[in-house]
Formats: structure tokens, C-alpha cells, sequence
């Protein structure tokens, strides 16, 4: 690999960023409207227990063995990762076919009415997702030579696609929504797996093509193309990109990155859990009704804004950029210093950006939650406070997340296997702890019990991040996790702001929603001004790598 990893992950999460808003627009729109045409309880059977079906499927069947194969991607013998990377089509069939069980015979069930509906889409997401694991060797190269505007647009496709065939569906046939979900969701699927090959397909050829060319003519044809620095790409033929195709003389499959899959599998069924536990619960225990669940739903991704669209991208990326610059089993003392120095800058970085997002949720959040609400859903989604409180306390797990994301991103991506090992042992104890509380809250306090169980376990887990880097760099001299501690001024004018705001909720809000508005936006507006002076430094960088980005591009 010859692009520069620091640029393509800041890309890449830029990017991701963008989609996400993308992503998350069209499911508030698409939301408003199944709510509108056919009700709240088909919205919570789709959004909670089929969608959990298939994030189960798709994260246990996917993510250990993409984080394994995605670990120091220059060194690899790609026959034996592309071998290894298929494995998640048989285990996602397997992992379907249990759950699939669970889901139909086991758990709580649907309304009489629903119950045919309800059976296809279990089946459907099974299928769907068996067919997305057939795309993860494609992707996988795409995202190692950092194809990022090529993941971005099929995504943006595949989300498009699947929205735009389940509204068709729903509108020629309102009393089959969970039907015409289903569907989308084979479809696009169908539709991805379609794009990503075919792109590849195109891009093999032309690239066999420009290698074929002499000097001059190789060197004009692709300068300044997807095809420039590429001659290390190892595909000569799309059937590489299938198990067996692809010349190897070593084993079938590398036992290192078996046993590190192997760590990551122990890891991901704890951190699906910590992720997705309040649905667990909702699903397994029913604690809430499904038109309850489809409503705590709304609140919580409306919460989750920023987590999602900005914490996710910022942390996988992270997680890449931190595999590719630190070695996992030598100490920090001893690796390249030039790179490590890098590392401890852009860690120190993402703490101190991502602690002045979350603590800007927090002050803004407690004076605009119901306005927001209002703004989305009407005055029908505030009659009660409780969404209002949902969505305050929110506001706290946001900075946890924040802060959560990038500390285990490094962690994660600078554990060696005996650690990863050990740390299963306490996701464990986080696993249970999370499910213990969440289902004692919830019954004490609500819905909300759910957000303070979350709460919680990640201010545990930060902890133990914390103590992990410590350890990590307590040899170096270097400290970048006191990126985590705000300025001073910083501070000042979020309590100002905090104060401000809240006077304007009690006083001009009820005359005016606008005027409400327009004082959060100069608040806010004077934050970000002060949060600027005091990171002159960090905005120059930006600003200067943006500068030389373009020149590069003009030259």
C-alpha cells in the first residue's frame, strides 16, 4: 500500500460521516412515515426486533473475522485472508438458522395479524445478510487500498435502494409493510453484492490493461486516476476475490490471524451485547409494548445523532489508522518513534475533539431537547415529558460514547492476543453487570433505566481504556489521554451558554420557538468561537493538510 494511511482515514471518516447524516435523515423520514401509513406497532416489530436480528447475525458473523484480516494489511498473503474472510458466509448461515429459531418459537409474539408477516421477515433478514457476507472479500480490499469515495456512493446506493423499494411496497400494499421490508432487504442486498463486483470486475480489467502498456504510455494513462499507485494490487482476475482461486504457497488459512479471530469472536459477542443490550432486554424480557418500543426507539436515534454520525466514523476510523502505526506485540519504547510520536498526537487529538462535541451536547441538549422533539414529531410527541427526559439523558451517554469510541478504538487496535484474551474476561463482568442493571432500572425508572444502565458500563469501560493506555505509554513520557481534560475557557462559556439557555427555555419559549432558537444559535455560535482560539494549533494543522491536499490535486 502506497497512499498515506493517516490521509485515507480522516477521509474515510469524513466521508462516513456524511453518509451517516445521510443514513440518518432518510430513516427519520422513513420512521414519520411508516408511523403515518400503517402505525407504531409495525414500526417497533421492524425497527427493534427484525433490525436486531440482523444486527446480531451481521456483527457476530462479520466484524472478527473484518477486524483480524484488516490488522497490518502490507504484510499479507492475501490467498490465505481472502480463504479466511469467507468463512463468515457458512457462519452467518448457521448463526441465521439459530436465530431465526429463537426469533419465531422463543420470543414473546406478535399480534395474530402480523404473525405470517413477522415469519418472512425473520427469514428474509437470515437470507439477506448470508448474501451481504458473499460482498466482505470485496470490501475488505477496498477498504485495505482505501477505496473510500467507492464504499461511500455503493452504500449511499444500497440505503437508497432499500428505501426506495420498501416505500414502493408499502404504498401498493399498506397492510404488508413487514412483507415489503423484507423484501427491501433481500433486494438491496442483491443490489450491493451486485455493485461491488462489478465495479471490480471493470477495475481488474483496465488495471491488467495499463500493466500491459510500456512506460510513457502506462504512466499517462493512469496518472491521476483511481489507477495511480496501485501496482502492488495483487488481484489479477475477479475469481481471486473468491476462496481457492487466488495462487498460494503457504497454508489455506493463517493460524495467527485465526487465533486473533478467535479473541476478536470472545469480544464481539460481549461488546454486541453492551451495544445493543436495551433491545435485548425489550426483546427477551417485554418490558415495553412494541408500539413503547417503537417510540423509545425514535427518542434514542434522535439522541443518537451524534454517536452515530460522528463517534462511529471517528472511531472505526481510528481503529484502522492506530492497527496500521502500532505493532501489537512490541512495547511502544521499542517501535519506529517517528510513528509512534504520530499516533500519540492523533490520539491526544481525537480525545480533546471528541470530549468538546460530547460536552456541547450536553449543555445545548438540556435547553433544546423538547424543542427538538417538537420540531421532529409535533406536540402529539411531547404530551408526556417522558420523551423529553429520554432525550436529556441522552445527552449524557453521548460524551461517554464519545470518549468510549476513541479510547477502545486504540485499545482494540494495540492489544496483543493474550491481552484481547483477558479483557474478554471483563467484557464479560461489563456484559452482565449491563444486563443486570438495565433490567433493575428499567422496572425502577422506565425507559430511562436503559440509559443510565448505558451510562454506567461506559464510564467502567473508559476507565479500563484509560488504565490500558496509561500502562501503554507510561515509558514514553508521552500523556495523550490528557486531550480528554477541556480548557479552561473553554468550560466557562458552556456554563455561560448552559445558563443561557436554560433562561431563554423558561422565558421565551413559550412565546416563541423561533426566538428560542435564534439565542441557542449565538450561544452556540460564541462556543465554537471560543473553542477555536483555544485550538489554534489543531485548526492550522487541518487547515494546512487541507491546503497541501488541494495543491496536490491542482498540480
Amino acid at each position: 500500500m502506497t497512499r498515506n494511511i493517516l490521509s485515507s482515514s480522516v477521509q474515510n471518516a469524513s466521508f462516513s460521516i456524511i453518509f451517516q447524516i445521510l443514513f440518518r435523515c432518510i430513516t427519520f423520514v422513513l420512521n414519520a412515515f411508516i408511523i403515518r401509513t400503517v402505525g407504531q406497532d409495525v414500526l417497533g416489530i421492524m425497527n427493534v426486533r427484525l433490525l436486531l436480528l440482523e444486527s446480531t447475525i451481521l456483527f457476530l458473523s462479520k466484524e472478527p473475522l473484518l477486524k483480524a484480516c484488516l490488522t497490518n494489511t502490507k504484510s499479507h498473503n492475501w490467498a490465505q485472508v481472502i480463504n479466511m474472510i469467507w468463512l463468515s458466509v457458512p457462519l452467518s448461515g448457521v448463526l441465521g438458522a439459530v436465530l431465526v429459531y429463537v426469533w419465531i418459537n422463543l420470543l414473546s409474539p406478535t399480534d395474530e395479524v402480523y404473525i405470517a408477516q413477522y415469519k418472512l421477515g425473520c427469514y428474509a433478514i437470515a437470507i439477506s445478510c448470508i448474501i451481504e457476507q458473499c460482498t466482505q472479500s470485496v470490501i475488505l480490499v477496498a477498504q485495505s487500498y482505501c477505496f473510500v469515495k467507492l464504499k461511500i456512493v455503493f452504500e449511499t446506493i444500497y440505503i437508497l435502494s432499500r428505501t426506495f423499494i420498501f416505500v414502493y411496497f408499502v404504498l401498493s400494499y399498506p397492510n404488508n409493510a413487514i412483507t415489503a421490508f423484507s423484501l427491501a432487504q433481500i433486494f438491496s442486498a442483491v443490489i450491493l453484492c451486485g455493485l461491488y463486483y462489478g465495479f471490480f470486475t471493470w477495475y481488474i480489467l483496465k488495471l491488467n490493461e495499463i500493466k500491459a502498456l510500456d512506460g510513457d504510455d502506462k504512466k499517462t494513462s493512469h496518472n491521476g486516476t483511481l489507477f495511480a499507485d496501485m501496482s502492488d494490487f495483487p488481484f489479477r482476475s475477479i475469481l481471486n476475490f473468491f476462496p481457492g482461486f487466488m495462487f498460494n504457497e503457504d497454508e489455506s488459512i493463517n493460524r495467527k490471524l485465526l487465533v486473533l479471530t478467535v479473541s476478536f469472536v470472545k469480544q464481539c459477542v460481549i461488546k454486541q451485547v453492551l451495544t445493543e443490550g436495551e433491545r435485548y432486554v425489550m426483546t427477551i424480557s417485554p418490558v415495553l409494548t412494541f408500539s413503547q418500543q417503537s417510540v423509545y426507539d425514535i427518542v434514542n436515534n434522535l439522541g443518537s445523532l451524534a454517536a452515530r454520525f460522528i463517534f462511529r466514523p471517528i472511531e472505526e476510523s481510528a481503529y484502522f489508522y492506530f492497527t496500521q502505526m502500532v505493532l501489537r506485540d512490541e512495547p511502544l519504547d521499542k517501535q519506529d518513534k517517528k510513528k509512534i510520536a504520530e499516533a500519540t498526537n492523533v490520539l491526544n487529538q481525537l480525545c480533546k475533539i471528541v470530549t468538546s462535541i460530547g460536552l456541547l451536547v450536553v449543555t445545548f441538549g438540556q435547553s433544546y431537547s423538547s424543542t427538538l422533539l417538537y420540531l421532529y414529531g409535533g406536540k402529539k410527541l411531547i404530551e408526556s415529558d417522558l420523551p423529553t427526559t429520554l432525550l436529556q439523558f441522552h445527552c449524557f451517554a453521548i460524551v461517554l460514547l464519545a470518549i468510549n469510541g476513541v479510547t477502545e478504538a486504540y485499545v482494540f487496535a494495540t492489544m496483543t492476543n493474550i491481552q484481547l484474551d483477558r479483557y474478554n474476561y471483563v467484557m464479560v463482568v461489563f456484559s452482565i453487570s449491563f444486563l443486570l442493571i438495565s433490567y433493575i432500572l428499567t422496572n425502577i425508572l422506565g425507559p430511562v433505566g436503559f440509559i443510565v444502565a448505558n451510562c454506567i458500563n461506559m464510564a467502567a469501560r473508559i476507565i479500563h481504556s484509560l488504565y490500558f493506555i496509561h500502562e501503554k505509554f507510561l515509558k514514553t513520557g508521552y500523556k495523550p489521554i490528557e486531550g480528554l481534560i477541556p480548557d479552561k475557557k473553554y468550560i466557562a462559556i458552556l456554563v455561560i451558554s448552559g445558563i443561557g439557555t436554560k433562561l431563554s427555555e423558561k422565558c421565551i419559549l413559550p412565546n416563541t420557538v423561533l426566538g428560542h432558537i435564534g439565542i441557542g444559535m449565538l450561544l452556540l455560535l460564541g462556543t465554537l468561537v471560543v473553542w477555536a482560539i483555544d485550538n489554534q494549533t489543531l485548526l492550522k494543522l487541518g487547515y494546512a493538510k487541507y491546503k497541501r491536499k488541494l495543491s496536490i490535486k491542482t498540480d
